[in-house]
């Protein structure tokens, strides 16, 4: 962050600790003011939703969800879903998904019995570079106004080199349907340094994006995140 001049960043509870918020939580109270911390719960768990109370009184302000594109993911249909999404919109902390293209649709019936609740897209939902139809699955989803959408894993879908050129196509989609007041950047850190590193997934935003102006660049940036997670 230091070496990239970024001020803050919100911490999303790393998906391989599972329902282990410990460490997230111990580096967002460690290292007063720079982070928030999205946690998670078990979905298919009857006790999420008052897990989810005592993590945001532990100090976590969002919770994070995972269903996968197979059966493994269609709890995502089922009948504990209303109960914790209804609790983040209560508590007023974000429901952030990261999901599959496909899982995108299973979203509409939860955000529309939560009309008040934030709910944010993580990576563009990975939305396939080769399947440019698949993403208006996505872009469906503008008609709800509390739906925001992260900008990351262009270097992920890509099958180009650094800038992603191909990637940055959907960018320039989501950001004509969304407006860059409900997009943002994301790090995605730790990223496969394979493939990029923490500078290339800031500067392909940063200097890459020729069709984003200085004004679309301060909301994707930080704007759009400080709203929909103000730090004091």
């Amino acid at each position: 962050m230091r070496d990239n001049g970024v001020e803050r960043t919100v911490i999303a509870q790393y998906i391989g600790y599972k329902w282990d918020n410990r460490y997230c939580l111990d580096s967002v109270r460690k290292y007063v003011p720079y982070f928030q911390g999205v946690c998670r719960v078990d979905p298919t768990d009857p006790a999420a939703p008052d897990q989810l109370s005592q993590l945001t009184e532990q100090g976590f302000h969002g919770v994070r969800i995972s269903p996968a594109a197979d059966a493994s993911g269609d709890w995502i249909n089922g009948p504990l879903m209303p109960l914790l999404w209804k609790r983040a919109q209560s508590l007023r902390i974000p429901m952030q998904i990261y999901a599959p293209i496909v899982r995108i649709p299973d979203l509409v019936h939860l955000i529309e019995r939560c009309p008040e609740l934030t709910v944010v897209i993580d990576h563009m939902a990975d939305c396939p570079v080769d399947r440019p139809q698949e993403l208006e699955k996505l872009l469906a989803l503008a008609r709800y106004p509390r739906t925001f959408v992260k900008i990351s894993h262009t270097w992920s879908i890509s099958r180009q080199p650094y800038p992603w050129l191909d990637a940055q196509e959907y960018v320039k989609r989501l950001h004509a349907t969304f407006g860059p007041q409900r997009l943002m950047w994301a790090s995605d850190w730790p990223v496969d340094l394979r493939w990029t590193t923490y500078d290339r997934t800031l500067s392909v935003v940063r200097d890459e994006m020729r069709f984003l102006n200085s004004e679309d660049k301060a909301w994707i940036l930080g704007k759009t995140a400080q709203q929909v997670w103000p730090f004091a």
